[in-house]
């Protein structure tokens, strides 16, 4: 594995992740992103710890690793891993959802565009947010089924009547689901995947609690959300995405897989650069708004970014809370400390807003156990030498 800093990209990022509109003071700044690679920070000793660590395998296959914080990026690192050898011990079949085919993972065949996973949950709340901004008839108390009437349902119960948006977005849409073990060939995501017709068997589960009681993580609710995006604004999500979200931000390149259905796989068919899914981290700082434009109202972004379910799982002594499609890793009477995109095989958008800062991770460890996760650096290394900084 080799390592290189990735200098060029320095350079490149005051294009690129153009930070115009970051939070400072309560007031916005336009194009204020500096980018130098002997910054000095609090941060170094730490980053470069981590690189180091990186760099022995102790995180298994890391992609990148960037920092930005205060307008300023101030760490980029990219490793290069041999993926067409790696994926030559398994299945090496040529299809979309083969996640050891080279083609198709990590990287979208050999371009810098890298598999987001369920990070693309995150991004399909931010276009539904502003489907919904826009849209006074619809709301986040919608009910959903009525949406869906053009299909025949098999399955049918009266409990399932009362799901609504925000149990979708919340992953507490009541419906029987499975998922979690993605080489268990029960599991609900991978029959999903594998299946002609996703949105009919997302829509055929039956029900196991009432809707918006108790957390249970669906890949099938995000395509619900993907497809409501279409039926309320009249477009399909990637093209929604390109006029309302993408290309205020200037992100020119992108892949999105599409189903067999025609539909856009909105649960984690996604790649994206890693300098535009900063971006992303960047708006959201800034509360919606991009080069003084409110992309997504601040009243979303909150939204989102609020622990609605406060504990994802109360056996588990860690309090993970969930948003809108966002993860909530750390948060404090209600408010995040930190939220976070999440994707299988260690995509990462996390954001800690007290101290203005964006980590993004990518990585391809989906075969064998690593010492460490890339998921705990923010909270456990970077958030430490923060706060107790000498």
């Amino acid at each position: 594995m080799r390592i290189q800093l990735n200098k060029t990209l320095l350079t490149a990022m005051a294009v690129l992740i153009a930070m115009s509109a970051c939070k400072q003071n309560n007031k916005t700044h336009k194009n204020k992103l500096t980018t130098t690679a002997s910054h000095k920070n609090v941060l170094d000793a730490v980053i470069d710890s981590v690189n180091v660590e990186i760099n022995n395998g102790e995180y298994g296959l890391i992609d990148r690793f960037m920092v930005v914080q205060n307008e300023k990026l101030i760490a980029d690192f990219k490793y290069k891993q041999d993926y067409a050898s790696i994926a030559q011990k398994y299945d090496t079949t040529n299809h979309q959802y083969n996640y050891n085919h080279p083609d198709w993972h990590p990287y979208y065949r050999d371009t810098e565009l890298h598999t987001l996973q369920s990070v693309t949950k995150s991004v399909t709340s931010i276009l539904l947010g502003i489907a919904l901004d826009s849209l006074e008839q619809y709301n986040v108390s919608t009910r959903v089924m009525p949406l869906f009437s053009d299909y025949d349902l098999k399955v049918t119960d009266q409990r399932k009547s009362l799901i609504t948006i925000e149990d979708l977005l919340t992953m507490r849409s009541g419906l029987e689901w499975n998922e979690g073990n993605y080489t268990d060939p029960s599991d609900d995501c991978i029959i999903m995947e594998a299946s002609a017709q996703w949105i009919p068997y997302v829509l055929n589960k039956p029900t196991d609690t009432i809707p918006g009681t108790s957390f249970e993580y669906n890949s099938g609710a995000s395509v619900l959300l993907g497809k409501i995006v279409r039926i309320i604004s009249g477009q399909r999500i990637d093209k929604y995405a390109e006029q309302k979200l993408f290309g205020p931000l200037g992100i020119t390149e992108y892949y999105w897989k599409i189903t067999p259905e025609g539909e856009v796989d909105t649960e984690g068919g996604l790649y994206l650069k890693a300098e535009d899914l900063a971006k992303l981290g960047a708006l959201f700082l800034n509360k919606g708004k991009w080069e003084n434009q409110q992309i997504v109202s601040e009243t979303w972004v909150k939204a989102s970014t609020t622990p609605v379910v406060s504990d994802v799982n109360p056996k588990n002594e860690n309090q993970v809370g969930y948003g809108y499609q966002w993860w909530v890793p750390y948060h404090t009477n209600g408010e995040a400390q930190i939220f976070a995109g999440n994707g299988f095989g260690g995509q990462y958008l996390m954001v800690a807003p007290e101290y203005d800062l964006i980590v993004v991770f990518n990585g391809w460890n989906i075969n064998e156990s690593v010492e460490k996760s890339t998921w705990h650096v923010l909270q456990d290394r970077i958030l430490p030498r923060l706060q107790n900084p000498l």
